[in-house]
This record gives C-alpha cells, structure tokens and sequence, in this order.
C-alpha cells in the first residue's frame, strides 16, 4: 500500500448572490465602501439563499473535488467538516454532508477552530491515512455561512464576513505529500470575537435573547495591531523546522484570506515575492475557515496553482485565537 497522504484533489463553492460594498453600506446605512477597499482589500462577496445552509455549500465544494479525484463519495472512508456556523448546535455539520452526499460509508465529525479549523483538520485527516491501514480517502471539508449571524448596526463586522465552502479529497501516494504542521494558540482572546449566544454560556432563553437579541458574531474586544507579525512567522516557522525547509524553499503560501494588506505585509516581512501568494477576499469576502482552501482551489484554476513537487504552506488564525500551519509537498497533476 502507497504508504504517504497526499492532496489528491480541491473543489469551492460560492453561492450565486453577489453582495457589493455598497449594497452591504444600505443595510448599514454608511459609506464603508473605500476604507474596505484601501484596508482590507474586499470589493464584493457572496451570500446564501434562504434554501441554503452550511451544509449545502460543503456538499457543492466536495462534490467538485471527488469529481476531480474521479471518486464517488462511496469511495470515502471520513468526512471531516470545519464550520464554526454550523447548521445545527447538535448534531454536527458532517453528518448532515454524510447524509446529503449518500457517502455511507463514511464515517464523520465535525472540528471547530474557529478559521484555522480547516488547516487543522487537514493535519488530522493526513495523520489519519498515517497512522489506519485500512483507510484510503478523506475528505476534509469546510464551510462558512456567517451571513446568517450578521448584526448591521455593527460596521466592524458586518461588511467583511461571507458565505462559501471549500474541500479537498485525501489518499496516498508513492511520493510524500504531507510534510509537517505546526499549532499554537492564545487563550486570553477568547472573548474578543465570535458568536457568544446560543451555547451553554448564554443559551437562548426568553430573558438573554431580550437582552442580547440572537445569536450574532460580535467583536468584543481589539487584538494587538501586531499580532500577525508576532505570531504567523513562528506558527509557520515551527512548521517548516519540522519538514527541514526554509521561508525560501516554500513555492506557495495561502494565509488566511481576511486582509489582504495583512498578506502583502507578511510576504515583505518574509522577504517573499508576493507572485507565491494568492487571494481571493476581493471577490468572495471573508469566508473563515475554507477560505485558505479556497484560495488553493482559485489558484489552481487559474493556472497560478502548485505543480508537481513545489511545496505549498498553509497559514490560519481564528477566534480563540487559533493558530495553524501545514506543509505539503504538491503531488497532484493539473487539472486535480
């Protein structure tokens, strides 16, 4: 049995509803248009229909990606779904594409790092087709539908977030594919941004949905301006220690797709041309968790992707704050 997990195949949805700056700035009620454009880089974004949830976006994004591995989703062995917006609190998201793609065979769970959780559940669904035999392909999945938890009397937040999915189809390969990972986390920002209704902390009663309204995400507290460059150089630098690469060697790098100034400063800082990043917020808005397998997806299809034998690296941070890298080795051929 090839013995290394390999990337065999992506596929991202974006659902039809292009939402521009100044569509989101009516529902606001104030011009945000150019301060979103010069600082944060996002031009327009998608939004689901009211017949779509979370789930619906990861099924469309894994069904392109098993097409491209020329697999049915009876071939799959785990399902793995990173969604902080999940369709449900209970039961998890994963079930739910289980059903929906009739991949029963499958078993599934769901992970919740907040937007690095589809970095992380990369590195679990790699480790998985290290460490069980039997096993011979993975999904590991995305999705994002923040348009649902929008508050648009808050112009901090309402203007970034959007919808999409992205995926990628695991198996194994006669070449190494998965290099290494690298994970940190801060604590202390808990607090600071996410969406604090509707759990055990401030379940939806009568009295706390008087008081809160519903579940919405909130930025509660600012994180250090320097967070990034403090943090995303280390996270990535304790990845690349562990596959015995450098900053130079890496051919490909996709960050978190929030801020696209934040990316251009990181590549500088790196001493990296920015032709070996690629991004996708101008187009798409913030979509969390799949946005770095999206923006894998888009420069792939573009032509602007990782060839056979270039080394990708992955770089996300979320709520928490969660941190997470991964390192690949490029083994699929075009078109994959």
């Amino acid at each position: 049995m090839a013995p290394y997990p390999q990337i065999l195949s992506t596929g991202s949805y974006v659902p039809e509803r292009v939402v521009t700056n100044a569509e989101v700035d009516a529902l606001l009620g104030e011009s945000t248009d150019a301060w979103l454009i010069e600082n944060v880089g996002i031009r327009e974004r998608r939004w689901m229909s009211a017949e779509q949830s979370t789930s619906d976006l990861v099924v469309a994004a894994a069904k392109t990606a098993l097409e491209r591995a020329s697999l049915t989703p009876a071939d799959l062995d785990l399902i793995i779904v990173s969604t902080d917006t999940p369709d449900y609190l209970s039961p998890g998201t994963s079930v739910v594409v289980q059903h929906k793609l009739a991949a029963h065979a499958a078993g599934c769970y769901d992970v919740n790092s907040a937007c690095a959780g589809w970095v992380t559940a990369l590195d679990q669904g790699a480790r998985y087709l290290l460490t069980e035999p039997a096993m011979k392909y993975v999904l590991v999945a995305g999705g994002y539908g923040m348009s649902r938890f929008l508050d648009f009397s808050d112009k901090k937040t309402a203007n970034l977030f959007a919808d999409g999915a992205g995926a990628v189809v695991l198996g194994r390969g006669e070449q190494p594919g998965f290099l290494a990972s690298n994970f940190l986390a801060v604590g202390e920002f808990h607090d600071a941004l996410g969406i604090y209704s509707g759990g055990a902390f401030r379940p939806c009663t009568p009295e706390n949905l008087s008081r809160f309204g519903p579940p919405k995400v909130e930025f509660v507290k600012k994180f250090p301006k320097t967070f990034n460059t403090e943090y995303w150089p280390r996270l990535m630098q304790g990845a690349l220690a562990k596959a015995g690469l450098t900053f130079d060697e890496v051919d490909h790098y996709y960050f978190t797709q929030l801020n696209l100034r934040t990316i251009e400063s990181m590549m500088e800082l790196l001493k990296q041309p920015i032709e070996k990043t690629h991004w996708v917020m101008h187009k798409w808005g913030y979509t969390g968790s799949p946005c770095v397998a999206m923006a894998l997806d888009d420069a792939l299809q573009q032509g602007k992707g990782p060839r056979p034998g270039e080394v990708v690296l992955f770089c996300a941070s979320g709520g928490g704050i969660t941190m997470a890298s991964s390192v690949w080795r490029w083994t699929a051929q075009p078109g994959g």
